[in-house]
Formats: C-alpha cells, structure tokens, sequence
C-alpha cells in the first residue's frame, strides 16, 4: 500500500475507545485539510467533518480526537487538501465495558528502517511484521516501542533534534508495511529509549533530548500525553479486557551503571552484576571478566528503595487502577522486560529491582489474571516472572506470565550477543545453555528464540487469554531445535 498523493505518508486511528478516536495524517504541502469521518466506507450519508491546518511547525500533520462514535463500531475517515484525497483508513471502537466479546490484537515494536549506507535498500528487512500484523483483521493493534531508531545500528549520525526525528518518522512511513498497519485498525503508539536515545533516561542525557523526542512522537503519532503523566494511559475493550501501557521512560531515575558505578574491572560495564557468582564463573570462558567480582556499590545501587522506574505517582496511579479494574484479563504492555534475564540488566526492571519486587508482590497479592506482553530485547523470550530465580534459595514465582516478541526491523538478540562477544554463534548457544535450563542451571524459559523477527497475536475471551508468537511470514516462531514457541494460554480464575 502506497500513501496517496497528497497524503504519501498515510493515515491512522489512534487512542481508540469505546467512543472516540485520534486521526492522523500528514499533508504534503501546508493549508487546510479536512478530515472525513463516516460509518459509510464510501462516505454515504451522515459524514462528519472536521477542519484543520497542516503547518510546518508540526512538519505538515493533523490530527483531531473525535469524539460521540457508537461503541463497536466499524468506521472510515480520510482527508483532504485541496483535490487531493487521501487513503481511505478505518478502525472500530471498543464494546462498552460490559460486553462479553472476543478481543483479538497484535503487538510488535523495535522498527529501523535505516538504509545501507550507499544504497535506498532498508538494512534490515522491509517490516513484513507489520504486513502480517494488518493481514490478522485485528480490532486494534499496538505499536510498542523503538517506533523509530534515532541512534540506529547500521551507523550515521544520531537524530536529536526535533527535525532530524521527523525525518526518521517518514523514513519509517515510507515503507508501505507501516502505512498498511496505520491504516488498517486502531493503532496504540507507545515509544521506548531509541524515540529519545538509546537507554535513555533524563537524569542522564538532559531535558532537551527528551523534548525533542516527546514532541516529535506526538506530531506522527497519535496519542495521549501531559508532563504530569506521560504517556501512561489504559484503555477497556468489553468485559474481558483492559489495557495499561506504562511509560518507562519520562520519570525513571538514571541507571545503576550512570557514573560508572557498575564498571568491572576489565573495563566496560559488568554484564551480568546480579548473577551470582557460581553463575558468573560457569559462564567465564565466554566472557572471562565475569569471573571477577561485582563492586558492591553497584549491587547496591540496584537494589536501592528509593530508585524507581515508573514515578511515584505513576507507580501509585497504576496500581491502583488495575486492583480497581473489572476487567477478566489485564494485559500489561511493557516497554522493556520484567523477568530475570541477568545480562545487562540496567535499562530493564532488573536494573530497579526493588520497584520491580514491589510492584510484583502487588500485583500477585492484589490483582487476578495479568499478563505482560513486551518488546525491546530484539527476541522472543516466554515465561513466569519471578522475583528470585537464580539466587540461594531457589526460585520464587508471581505466577504471572510475560511473553517478549519482537523486533520488527534491528539486528536480532543472538547477532547483538554475537557483536558483543566478538564470536558467530554466541547467542544462540546461550540459548541452549541459560535460556532454556531449568533452575539453577539456567532460568528455565518456556521459549527462548532469539533470532526471529515476530510478532504476539492475542485472542481474549470471558476464560482464556491466548498468546502466540508469529513470525514475520504469519507462522509459529519456533524455536533453534523446531519446536514451536506456544501458544501460551492464562485461564481465568
């Protein structure tokens, strides 16, 4: 799917309720726009019309909330500037909060679609998840994290200013799997570090690069924000289903490692503190600084109460909206992993590990049938999130799954392992080695297929919550040896 003249870059439906939605597009040139929004495919009848300016200082895009739709609804809208029309787009509201209907979604993020140098060839693939995505007929679908690369693997310059992050935004939307995606249902944007910097947190990389990437995420995509809360935001679809995204980025504190307080000895920051030493040193022949010792500030660092990731106030706001929630199933959207992986695990919950304790303890002792679905580790990693897996004493368990997919168009966990260790093959032994072992001699993942571009379709009813991993052709991802990740199914209780 092309975008259409006038419109090349396309449209989409975002922040979708039970009655309204946020539409978008981006004009090609500056004026008027009028937006179209009809029960009618072919904009018959009632059409209702909403004006607005594409101006340069929003890098030519519009966007409008409409409100007083019809809940489970099915709706087209599109724009117009002149004589130019752009693609037709659509999108269905959500049941109201009693309706006992099946819900299906998909969820991927982690999207580069940086060229090779010398070339207009995407380095990585040409985001096939995102085709396959649309190609599901979803009610919705989400977007979550990495929606663009300021700081992309295949190298050039970083995008830190606002206008080099539009510039990301349409390479990105150039590629007509993106567009196709926005098009075709309701899509919930949510960024991660790369919309900002990699592993990117205020207290270390300034306000000035995290306004720059909050104003640019805006302008392409449509979504809910104010400075007090982020980006975190939840949405109901029926009876069965509540949505909560949690923002990960706006009001964490700098990472343990800031400052080099996790520096190891042999130079660089210690790739794996929180792994005990037995665990340390059985894995020394592939990285042989872990056989040296963890400097104790930087364990403390981690552990340190007073460290969080999400904010005072969205920790208390989150909180006590879920254990409110009447919704059969909550899915929790996650921009970076809450299971114990070990490896660096600075930018991930591990890395605030007595938020991440807190926040589990809550959730296991207060709210019923929850799952995290996640994305940003570039790999598709399946299981129970514990709250002590390797340490003395053995594993103790929230009985909460969480299912990492992903990435949409980046170099995958095993090739990164590999880059990092310097040795082809590196991450997908891992796999074999810690991944997939039950405790303690690994952590004992239900999946662990860390070198597939992927994707989670979801399917909820009133009893089952359904999770399947796909790849960028549709099918099972599977894991080295065959065997097929899921799908994986939270029952009701």
């Amino acid at each position: 799917m092309a975008g259409a003249a006038g419109f090349s870059f396309g449209v989409a439906a975002g922040e979708v309720t039970s009655s309204s939605a946020v539409l978008w597009a981006r004009s090609d040139r500056a004026g008027a726009v009028t937006l179209d929004v009809s029960g009618d495919r072919r904009f018959r009848g009632s059409v209702r019309r909403v004006k607005l300016t594409a101006r340069a200082t929003t890098d030519l895009t519009v966007q409008a909330r409409v409100g007083g739709l019809k809940a489970a609804t099915t709706y087209a809208y599109r724009f117009r500037s002149g004589r130019s029309i752009s693609a037709v787009g659509r999108f269905r509201t959500a049941p109201r909060a009693g309706a006992d209907v099946p819900v299906e979604f998909a969820v991927s993020g982690d999207a580069d679609a940086t060229t090779r140098p010398g070339t207009s060839t995407p380095a990585f693939n040409r985001f096939e998840v995102y085709s396959q995505m649309a190609a599901e007929g979803n009610l919705f679908n989400v977007n979550l994290g990495d929606t663009i690369y300021s700081d992309s693997d295949v190298g050039g310059p970083p995008a830190l200013s606002v206008e080099q992050k539009w510039a990301k935004y349409r390479l990105n939307l150039g590629l007509p799997a993106a567009l196709r995606l926005r098009s075709s249902a309701g899509l919930y944007s949510h960024w991660d570090d790369h919309e900002f910097i990699n592993d990117f947190t205020r207290a270390e990389h300034g306000e000035a690069i995290y306004q720059a990437g909050v104003r640019a995420f805006r302008d392409y995509s449509p979504v809910s924000y104010s400075p007090a809360e982020g980006i975190y935001r939840s949405f109901r679809w029926g009876r069965n289903l509540e949505l909560f995204l949690l923002d990960e980025r706006s009001f964490r504190d700098a990472k343990a490692s800031a400052g080099g307080t996790c520096n190891s000895p042999a130079g660089g920051e210690d790739l794996a503190p929180t792994a005990p030493q037995p665990v340390r040193n059985a894995f020394a022949a592939l990285a042989p600084p872990l056989a040296l010792p963890v400097a104790p500030a930087c364990l403390a660092r981690i552990q340190d109460p007073s460290r969080t990731m999400l904010g005072r106030s969205q920790f208390d706001r989150f909180t006590a909206a879920i254990r409110a929630s009447t919704a059969t199933f909550k899915v929790i959207l996650n921009e970076v992993p809450i299971q114990q992986f070990y490896a660096l695990p600075y930018d991930r919950w591990e890395g605030y590990e007595a938020e991440r304790v807190r926040l589990l303890e809550f959730l296991r002792l207060n709210v019923k049938n929850v799952a995290f679905l996640t994305t940003d580790t570039h790999g598709n990693f399946v299981g129970e999130v514990r709250t002590r897996t390797l340490e003395p004493g053995g594993p103790v368990g929230s009985g909460i799954l969480e299912v990492v997919t992903g990435p949409v168009a980046t170099n995958t966990y095993s090739k990164e392992i590999d880059e990092a260790l310097q040795s082809t093959g590196t991450g997908s032994l891992l796999n074999a080695l810690f991944f997939k072992p039950a405790p303690p001699n690994g952590i004992g993942m239900q999946c662990a297929a860390t070198d597939v571009y992927s994707y989670a379709q979801v399917r909820v009813t009133s009893t089952q919550l359904t999770i399947t991993p796909k790849d960028l052709n549709g099918e099972p991802v599977r894991e080295l040896g065959g065997a097929p990740c899921g799908p994986f199914t939270v029952t009701a209780r």
